[in-house]
């Protein structure tokens, strides 16, 4: 009796993820730095697989405990609250982009003086036309985000499981096309990434929106193997939320990335 649980909080066992979560990612960076210093990846990858072990075994844990009726309401409010502060960290980062970006764009660097006589974009940069294949991208990612959100409505205010897979289905889909897009847009690209900082910004950009994107279509694809296999009702979705609300995230910073890079930067 003296050991009942009398309380809405979780606490936790001894794990082992944070010590080996931190200690992959020092690795995987030393490994980065090495690399750049020619000394070959394989510290980088040794540091990266160790990072996909921890993130694999950490949220298998976390889904266990989901699984098991650890996630009390007050355990989940806390769960949203740290996703949001996630998000909000990534806001942070994708303003560091826009932020080089319109610096560059406003106060373009000249032959004799930075930041006079400049024009945006540089001299000899052919951009992409906007109302082609990046429109059309825009286009497939609403679609995705719209899919989504089909799909959590589907669970969340009707408990209708067979919406919620084609919902995420085609979520899934249309995520990936967007990626095998990017993919061939990159592929046919007229500037580089070095030797220039228009390509250095435009690639770093849409870039690590690109690789939000595959990191959020592997997070609905998770989403898409727990719905098959009974997870999640319609009061205890939290995994669920925390992905079509990544997805939504990934949505609004392509819209800006379109019309501040594809359109005005342009």
């Amino acid at each position: 009796m003296a050991h009942e649980k009398n309380h809405d909080y979780h606490i936790l066992q001894p794990s082992i993820w944070p010590l080996l979560g931190s200690v992959s990612a020092f690795v995987m960076l030393f490994g980065a730095v090495l690399w750049m210093k020619d000394s070959g990846p394989w510290a980088f990858l040794v540091g990266f697989v160790g990072v996909l072990y921890t993130m694999y075994g950490w949220w298998s844990d976390v889904v266990h405990e989901g699984q098991t009726g650890d996630h009390t309401p007050v355990v989940r409010i806390g769960l949203r609250y740290g996703f949001i502060m996630f998000i909000m960290s990534e806001v942070m980062f994708f303003a560091a982009w826009f932020w080089s970006f319109f610096k560059h764009a406003m106060y373009p660097m000249g032959p004799d003086s930075p930041m006079v006589d400049g024009v945006w974009p540089p001299a000899g940069i052919e951009t992409f036309d906007p109302w082609h294949l990046p429109l059309i991208n825009t286009l497939i990612l609403l679609c995705s985000g719209a899919a989504a959100t089909w799909a959590h409505h589907a669970l969340s205010h009707e408990n209708n499981r067979e919406d919620t897979k084609l919902g995420l289905i085609l979520a899934v889909a249309l995520g990936a096309l967007f990626t095998v897009f990017q993919i061939y847009e990159y592929s046919h690209a007229a500037f580089g990434f070095s030797g220039n900082i228009y390509g250095a910004n435009f690639f770093m950009a849409t870039g690590f929106h690109g690789f939000h994107v595959l990191i959020g279509t592997i997070f609905l694809l998770v989403c898409l193997f727990r719905v098959l296999r009974g997870h999640f009702t319609p009061e205890q979705h939290v995994g669920f939320e925390a992905a079509a609300w990544y997805w939504h995230f990934v949505d609004v910073v392509w819209l800006f990335l379109f019309a501040a890079v594809y359109i005005w930067g342009g």
